[in-house]
């Protein structure tokens, strides 16, 4: 079996690419990144194929927002529509082509008039259910988001009418499709791993303490207004929010006029991910609410740490961990329920150990990205048989 990949950045596949690569059955993979920021991916360079030529010049800019709204789209949907062209033309023969939703449709095509099955990599909800929860948060706290960009839908829709299969990575994706009309028979769920050599505990949680982590973006995606709203709730004498991620001003001054950002909260940026996992091994819980994510990764990697989390119905927390058990899963856009859950692990310390080891238990179990690789040369071995 010989696989293609084609992906605008690097997300899970080049994950997918190491694990192919082992098992023999990667024949390419293509990627919109320069060829500089791939030098630790341990893939052979004849397997790397760059096109980096928009996407690239996109991410060199540090502060795109200042170029306005409507270029800032136009140049990504250049970065999506160029790197699919390019792989249309370049692609190898293969036996399955898998492309990034949204950059893969001319590609994907192309890989069917050769006789190869295309397989649509979804890391996310369906799209207009997408949009549909961007839209009302974007209304609900007054940040201005346009909506998905029409082209992106369209181009989206018909990527998964033209797919032999669709990957997501969780049940919540799943059954976005489902209620969207696509056949459940059209569609595999594929949990992302985690990398068990990186993420492991580095040390303990303070006792005397009770520190609170959120890990990622600051978008309309993430939820994070319910979790400033739970945070104000808890009650300890020695408590701390964490916030690491790039930042957004527009979306503080929005907190700030809710009156949600608390003064004592710590910003931190990028964290790369060797201090990461020192931040989650430090960390008495990681809340993550998003209203749309399709799969948290950082969920799998807090709990690596033996950080207990608490993770909402939309990030695949359900296909992670047991409620009560190993995390907490809560219902999007509940505050109150997010804040139950901290005062429990504040006011039970035993409860919240015995919560850790469970959790770092659970996730060694699943086997990291070998388990993820293998799941999915199943999947593409099943469409060729």
């Amino acid at each position: 079996m010989n696989v293609v990949l084609s992906v605008p950045g690097k997300f899970h596949t080049f994950d997918l690419a190491r694990e192919l690569h082992s098992r023999h059955a990667l024949k390419a993979i293509f990627t919109g990144y320069p060829r500089f920021k791939l030098d630790n991916e341990r893939l052979p360079d004849d397997k790397i194929h760059t096109w980096p030529w928009v996407q690239g010049s996109y991410m060199a800019m540090p502060k795109r927002h200042w170029l306005g709204a409507r270029l800032v789209r136009e140049w990504e949907w250049l970065a999506k529509t160029t790197l699919d062209a390019h792989v249309a033309r370049q692609m190898p023969e293969c036996d399955v082509f898998v492309g990034l939703s949204g950059s893969a449709l001319r590609s994907g095509q192309q890989a069917r008039s050769r006789g190869a099955k295309y397989v649509c990599d979804r890391g996310s909800s369906h799209i207009r259910l997408q949009d549909t929860l961007l839209r009302e948060e974007s209304q609900r706290w007054g940040i201005a988001f346009e909506g998905i960009d029409p082209r992106v839908i369209e181009r989206e829709e018909a990527e998964y009418a033209e797919a032999d299969r669709i990957t997501v990575p969780s049940s919540f994706s799943v059954r976005s499709f489902v209620q969207a009309g696509v056949p459940a028979h059209k569609l595999s769920m594929l949990p992302y791993g985690v990398n068990l050599d990186m993420f492991k505990p580095t040390g303990t949680p303070a006792a005397h303490r009770f520190d609170v982590l959120y890990v990622g973006g600051m978008n309309l995606n993430k939820g994070i207004p319910y979790l400033l709203e739970a945070y104000r709730m808890l009650e300890h004498p020695l408590k701390s929010l964490t916030l690491a991620g790039v930042p957004s001003l527009q979306f503080i001054e929005r907190m700030k006029a809710h009156r949600l950002w608390p003064d004592d909260i710590r910003l931190l940026g990028h964290v790369p991910q060797p201090e990461l996992k020192e931040l989650m091994s430090r960390s008495h819980a990681m809340v993550l609410p998003s209203v749309q994510d399709g799969f948290g990764m950082v969920l799998s990697q807090a709990m690596a740490c033996g950080c207990v989390v608490i993770g909402s119905e939309h990030t695949g927390a359900q296909d992670l961990f047991d409620d009560g058990q190993e995390g907490f899963i809560v219902p999007i856009r509940q505050s109150q329920a997010i804040a139950q859950r901290l005062q429990l692990l504040a006011d039970c310390p035993d409860l919240r150990q015995d919560m850790s080891q469970k959790a770092l238990m659970r996730v060694q179990s699943a086997g990291g990205w070998r388990d993820y690789g293998q799941a999915a040369s199943n999947i593409f071995q099943g469409l060729l048989t």
